[in-house]
């Protein structure tokens, strides 16, 4: 049985989907971009500046399901700009520090609202 997880401390989606669904042990995280939870405008203008947001607020929707960085096993990343690559890897590595996750980075014509990064994720309870 799916069950919709939401938190007001992540961006309320932009769209008709749910920040996350959970699914028996897993947990399928929705896109996040750089927008901040209480305006919802996007924050920054670089790559760097957009990830460390971004993955802000992926650890709040993992948060918000008993979860962490560290129960993440799957991400995609979403690139508008491939040269902005290292920069993206710099903000996440802090993130996925010890926890290195599966990883797939793609470039992308565009994001929602102009962002230039962002990225998704399945967690599973450790």
């Amino acid at each position: 049985m799916a069950k919709a997880i939401l938190t007001n401390k992540a961006p309320e989606p932009i769209g008709p989907y749910s920040q996350a669904i959970r699914t028996g042990d897993h947990l399928f995280c929705s896109g996040m971009i750089a927008l901040d939870p209480e305006s919802g405008e996007l924050v920054g203008s670089d790559a760097a500046t957009q990830a460390e947001q971004a993955l802000k607020n992926l650890g709040a929707v993992l948060a918000a399901a008993h979860m962490t960085y560290a129960n993440v096993v799957k991400t995609t990343v979403f690139l508008v700009d491939m040269d902005d690559f290292s920069a993206v890897n710099t903000v996440y590595a802090k993130y996925f520090d010890a926890n290195k996750p599966a990883r797939s980075t793609v470039a992308v014509a565009g994001l929602p609202k102009g962002a230039r990064v962002e990225v998704d994720a399945i967690a599973v309870p450790s």
